[in-house]
């Protein structure tokens, strides 16, 4: 894990049994990511003004003088969150809009910074979002191919996978559309195209972010399917969602964040039970 060390085994057992049973939970018991003490600060132009390079100097040297005379203001989206997230886990991120989630998911991902505290990884985090980049001009069929190589697959195992990637989306029920531009998609088929790609890849951590919530639900069964799939290839998961089913469906554990502040960590029954008492105004 960079820069950690692993939790070394302290289980011990006098029988075969027993000590398949320990090394079954040495193994689900690997730290795949730490999150320690973790803040995310963003800093928003109030205004935004003209100047000099001189000015401009001034303000890099100056940061804290310039962001009051700028009206620069900061949003502090996550607050002190740690967490510990292990091997074969399938962990759900809920909160009301605003709360962080997404942005917790990017730090871990090593797209944001954080202000203070850390974050660990044992192996590369993938995160899959609703947002994430396909070529809009390019047909569905290279971005496959793109979309694989962009996660580490060799050309020949894109080849390998290529058919039930299109099948698992199923972008080709109505017609012959992964021949066709990205452009001409709509946004369920994108997202879907998106996830079976991504899916198609064992991960060492994937991070989804509502990519669930476009398609019919056939489609998020299977989605739901593989999810736990990845999760006994030893893999961990982390889903964002706004869908209290999909999580209850996919995930034994949950983080609530509510303005950036982890309220709750737990198992997914009690966290929901909490979390659909307080959203609807029970608490």
């Amino acid at each position: 894990m960079a820069d950690t060390t692993t939790h070394p085994s302290t289980s011990t057992s006098t029988s075969t049994d027993a000590a398949a049973t320990a090394g079954a939970q040495d193994i689900a018991g690997v730290p795949t990511v730490i999150a320690d003490e973790v803040d995310i600060i963003y800093r928003v132009n109030g205004t935004r003004t003209r100047g000099t390079a001189t000015a401009a100097l001034s303000r890099i040297l100056r940061p804290g003088q310039a962001a009051k005379a700028s009206g620069v203001r900061t949003v502090h989206a996550v607050k002190k969150v740690s967490f510990i997230a292990y091997k074969g886990e399938a962990i759900g991120l809920i909160g009301t809009n605003g709360s962080g989630k997404s942005t917790l998911l990017k730090a871990v991902a090593g797209l944001l910074p954080v202000e203070n505290g850390k974050i660990y990884t044992n192996g590369q985090p993938s995160l899959l979002g609703v947002n994430a980049a396909l070529m809009n001009d390019l047909t569905g069929e290279r971005n496959v191919h793109l979309g694989g190589l962009a996660m580490g697959m060799s050309r020949a195992e894109i080849k390998e996978r290529y058919a039930g990637i299109v099948d698992f989306s199923g972008i080709n029920e109505k017609g012959d559309f992964i021949t066709l531009p990205m452009r001409t998609y709509s946004s369920g088929m994108a997202a879907r195209l998106r996830f079976s790609i991504a899916a198609a890849k064992d991960h060492d951590v994937l991070l989804i972010d509502e990519a669930l919530a476009t398609g019919d639900r056939a489609f998020q069964r299977r989605s739901e399917a593989r999810i736990r799939e990845l999760r006994k290839e030893a893999g961990t998961v982390f889903l964002v969602s706004h869908n209290n089913k999909s999580i209850r469906d996919t995930c034994e554990r949950v983080l609530w964040l509510e303005r950036g502040v982890l309220r709750m960590d737990g198992p997914t029954d009690e966290v929901l039970k909490e979390y659909e008492a307080f959203t609807s105004g029970k608490k």
